[in-house]
């Protein structure tokens, strides 16, 4: 097999080149040659995972050390710098003032795919890589995941702090992450955990995991916007001669006058108690309660008679 092509050449630097000036030239290659972007192009996979394979190497401080002093045979299994000091004493070649072995350590895909197949699973190597420019500003960030998590209608109209387990598909522990559910989430709400998506390679950051919001229903109680809508039962009493009736919020018991001659079905508005607004925490939406009048149940014959009367007087 053909040998390799030296690191430095691959991205084009010098030797004394800094940590950003072969970032840079990374970069600049591995969005040349994606193979995303050059389908018409053959070749360009394997320049892509040739400067893949380059900056894993020149991309971090120790291995770099390790290759400048003795080459591809650094990363050879069951490499040791003292076998390696003396095959270079035994007459390897010399190459700009250091030992330059360029072995051939096998197939670049087993070397690169190894590092992408730990980050991104097994049989499927180099989709993680190919796809990071859709899930991210860095090319080798993590990729972003997206789970479910179910508040109850209280908490996602008052905020609350959740504890969850996420579990690490690639060694099988769990973590346990607490969240702050803000006030004013609804179903389809997306809650951002930074840094807790698909790992980073090297120094590049972690993915972000987002959470998708789906609020449980509450029985007697329904929102619209930042507006919530709930009932109240009064006495038939209370709804033909007026009266009071204490109603629920998520921000406390209200007293309401209620009107004499009160109709089934009339709403009472509240304001300022419903759904406070992500966007401007100054803004609150309002509660409607629907008022529901209590029929009367086994009345004694005396108060069927009055009720008759009272019929009569009314004029029903």
């Amino acid at each position: 097999m053909a040998a390799k092509r030296d690191c430095y050449e691959v991205l084009g630097v010098d030797k004394k080149a800094d940590a950003a000036a072969i970032k840079k030239a990374y970069r600049r290659l591995a969005k040349k040659y994606h193979p995303d972007t050059n389908a018409d192009n053959p070749s360009a996979e394997k320049i892509f995972k040739e400067v893949n394979e380059a900056y894993a190497i020149l991309g971090d401080e120790e291995k770099r050390k390790l290759y400048d002093k003795y080459g591809f045979m650094a990363f050879e299994q069951g490499f040791s710098p003292e076998d390696a000091e003396r095959q270079y004493q035994s007459g390897y070649h010399q190459y700009g003032g250091q030992a330059d072995f360029h072995f051939d350590t096998g197939n670049a895909e087993d070397f690169f795919g190894n590092i992408f197949g730990d980050l991104f699973g097994k049989g499927n190597r180099y989709q993680g890589a190919y796809s990071q420019e859709r899930y991210g500003n860095s090319f080798m960030k993590g990729q972003d995941a997206e789970a479910e998590i179910a508040v109850s209608f209280d908490e996602a109209v008052l905020g609350c702090d959740k504890t969850f387990s996420l579990k690490n598909s690639g060694n099988g522990s769990t973590q346990s992450i607490q969240v702050h559910i803000p006030a004013g989430v609804d179903t389809g709400s997306r809650i951002r955990l930074k840094g807790k998506g698909g790992l980073g390679s090297r120094e590049n950051e972690n993915g972000d995991l987002y959470l998708k919001v789906k609020v449980t229903a509450k029985p007697g109680y329904e929102r619209k916007g930042l507006d919530i809508y709930s009932t109240v039962s009064i006495p038939y009493t209370t709804a033909v001669l007026g009266g009071e009736a204490r109603i629920h919020t998520f921000y406390g018991d209200v007293v309401c006058r209620i009107k004499e001659g009160t109709q089934s079905g009339s709403k009472i508005r509240l304001k300022g108690k419903g759904v406070v607004s992500m966007k401007n925490p100054s803004v609150y939406g309002d509660q409607y309660v629907i008022v529901q009048i209590q029929v009367p149940r086994g009345l004694t014959p005396d108060a069927k008679q009055k009720l008759r009367e009272f019929k009569q007087a009314g004029g029903y």
